[in-house]
């Protein structure tokens, strides 16, 4: 496989890599951080950014990355603010991939399956060695980005961890991370962190139309997003608003599933080219559960992902007691469903015994 046909594992489909991405949308907090430690002159080696998967953390990277290569004179006094001039000279090369003093850490392409691997390796880290060796004569500021450093094996981490604690020289690394409680302590420890938070409505809506989308029903979309961008996009790309649906309507009669429901929903997750909607059917299960648990803390919630949503929710997890049993179900099922996916377990058994699952927990609030 050539390389221009070789997938780039942070680029969600549908939308524009974060390299390309214009205008960065409710992260401005995150932004003015950066930019008064830049100005200060106490400019950290590591930042770690964090937040929810989809809300412009790798985005945010790029235009940092783009701000300290393009060494902007503009922005140090009034109002500063990370946007470079896209025709600059140095933006122009980080467009196009090719600038010699920034580098991106993610999944490898693995030759022998012609897939992404699951982890970044270890080489991908160790290649950084030559990045700085080949750009020392360049001189300037180098930028290297790790995305997503939950992604890092065991080994991989620990070379990062080598270059955070001994970095060279005017150089700069930033780690994209959905979850930083994964890392190491001693990561989290070396870098400053960048929290980026859910996007409001507004902010959504606005992201959503820059990458050239339009949403048939932004209330549900805006609910199962969470405020991720991302989410919404593979949503639409992927008639996740329906399949949400279908979900919903399985488990409405709980304490009791539609078993006939059910196994369709199941059925629809097996077979060649299932993939995508398999891995939705996780993810959209995961967010009912969560939603369950969050309506047992603070009562039915006001919008709703799906016809008849809300009042399913406020059925079966009236109280703080159901709540406790719904989000240690869905730490359960999250669990069971990364390794199911790890050793390819049947999609169709997967999807049916979480379903049960759920139905047992049901029965078990209805009888508390």
């Amino acid at each position: 496989m050539s390389d221009e046909v070789i997938p780039e594992p942070d680029r969600i489909e549908g939308a524009p890599h974060p390299r390309e991405t214009i205008t960065l949308f409710g992260q401005d907090q995150a932004q003015q951080t950066f930019l008064g430690a830049f100005a200060s002159g106490r400019l950290h080696s590591g930042w770690l950014i964090t937040g929810p998967r989809g809300v412009g953390k790798a985005t945010l990277a790029w235009k940092i990355a783009t701000y300290l290569l393009a060494a902007p004179e503009t922005g140090l006094f009034g109002d500063p603010t990370l946007q470079v001039d896209p025709n600059d000279p140095e933006a122009r090369l980080i467009q196009a991939g090719a600038h010699p003093r920034l580098t991106v850490i993610r999944r490898p392409w693995d030759d022998k399956t012609k897939r992404l691997r699951a982890e970044i390796t270890v080489d991908a880290v160790r290649s950084l060695k030559t990045f700085f060796h080949m750009s020392a004569a360049d001189g300037g500021r180098r930028v290297v980005i790790v995305d997503a450093a939950d992604e890092l094996n065991r080994n991989a981490a620990n070379a990062i961890l080598k270059e955070l604690e001994e970095p060279p020289a005017e150089t700069t690394i930033l780690l994209i991370a959905h979850q930083p409680s994964r890392l190491l302590p001693t990561i989290r420890s070396r870098c400053r962190e960048l929290r980026c938070a859910p996007l409001g409505a507004d902010d959504l809506q606005a992201a959503l139309e820059q990458a050239g989308h339009q949403a048939q029903n932004s209330e549900a979309l805006a609910t199962l997003a969470g405020g991720s961008a991302g989410d919404a996009i593979r949503l639409i790309n992927h008639d996740g608003m329906a399949l949400y649906e279908d979900i919903v309507k399985t488990l409405e009669g709980l304490p009791q599933i539609n078993r006939q429901a059910a196994l369709k929903l199941a059925e629809s997750c097996a077979g060649r080219g299932a993939e995508t909607r398999f891995a939705m059917t996780l993810d959209l299960m995961d967010v009912f559960l969560a939603r369950a648990a969050r309506t047992g803390l603070m009562g039915e919630p006001h919008s709703q992902g799906a016809a008849g949503e809300a009042r399913l929710l406020a059925r079966i997890s009236p109280d703080d007691r159901a709540a406790r049993r719904w989000a240690t179900l869905q730490q359960d099922l999250s669990n069971r469903s990364r390794h199911g996916r790890a050793v390819n377990l049947d999609p169709a058994a997967l999807i049916l015994d979480m379903i049960f699952k759920i139905e047992e927990t049901a029965q078990g609030v209805a009888a508390a």
